[in-house]
């Protein structure tokens, strides 16, 4: 269990990044989601002990993390948004580097992880070539596959999918979700869909806040029958928004179709929507920016 108590962090700027922010985290998958700027990397970092907090505490299965970071690192896997490697180096040889940085240092064992790590993340074939040679889905596989070293108990990853097409994502959204089975993996991202898809538990964070936490499927039933859709035309967005809480649009086939919360049906034309972990986000932003 991840629990985080009350945290808070302000950058020299203002910026205030975290505040008051409390989780309680079990194992499998947790999804945070929101929008750029909401504070997550913030959140990530501190949790993977890269940064402290100004006040606030992190505890992790007995582990007081900010009074002993080097506790929780030996338990932590991290795959950060953007992740830096050597990028002329072989799969192989490149993992095979982190291993002995993990503490990997019988050759045997260390050989016998990586064959175990690239077979898992389907990178075997490729284990010979420079990583400056994947592609975006590959390099993120391999960034798993790294996280993965010294068998972690807590995962971080941080807008895993972002850039990737279509098939690559879903074949790492498998990867992720066989790898959260055992451990407690944070999903850190503003895609909607990999929540919806992958996390049992999900929180959503805006101006460092958490502003929603909880069960999707729960999150979604108590928006059903207050989201109201109807296509309109461009030039009647503006006029809407003055009179609606307009929570979304989106085109399709060329027509604007927008989403509306509201306790009984705003007007002529708009029809009952299925409500869905979209629609929770973007109420859930919508509100709070209303309450800003």
């Amino acid at each position: 269990m991840l629990s985080i108590r009350n945290l808070n962090h302000e950058y020299p700027n203002g910026t205030r990044a975290l505040d008051g922010v409390s989780l309680d985290l079990p194992a499998g998958m947790f999804g945070l989601l929101g929008p750029n700027g909401a504070g997550k990397s913030t959140l990530m970092r501190c949790i993977a002990t890269l940064q402290a907090p100004q006040s606030g505490s992190i505890h992790f299965d007995g582990i007081d993390v900010l009074a002993e970071p080097a506790a929780l690192r030996r338990l932590l896997g991290y795959l950060p948004q953007d992740f830096g490697v050597y990028p002329r180096v072989s799969a192989w040889d490149m993992l095979d580097h982190l291993a002995v940085l993990k503490g990997y240092a019988a050759r045997g064992e260390r050989r016998d992880t990586l064959e175990r790590l690239l077979r898992q993340v389907n990178l075997w074939d490729a284990r010979r070539k420079a990583i400056a040679g994947f592609s975006g889905g590959m390099r993120q596989r391999f960034g798993i596959a790294q996280a993965l070293l010294g068998n972690p108990r807590l995962m971080i990853v941080d807008e895993p999918t972002a850039g990737l097409d279509p098939e690559e994502r879903n074949r790492f959204l498998n990867l992720l979700a066989e790898v959260g089975e055992n451990v407690v993996v944070i999903l850190s991202t503003h895609i909607v869909e990999d929540v919806a898809e992958l996390c049992p538990r999900m929180a959503i964070l805006a101006g460092g806040r958490i502003v929603a936490d909880g069960v999707p499927a729960a999150l979604v039933e108590a928006l059903q029958g207050r989201v109201w859709r109807k296509v309109v035309a461009r030039e009647e967005l503006e006029a809407l928004r003055s009179t609606q809480q307009v929570i979304a649009m989106r085109l399709l086939a060329g027509r604007t179709v927008v989403h509306v919360l509201s306790d009984v049906a705003p007007g002529e034309g708009f029809a009952l929507a299925a409500a869905g972990l979209e629609d929770v986000y973007f109420a859930t932003l919508s509100q709070q920016r209303k309450a800003a």
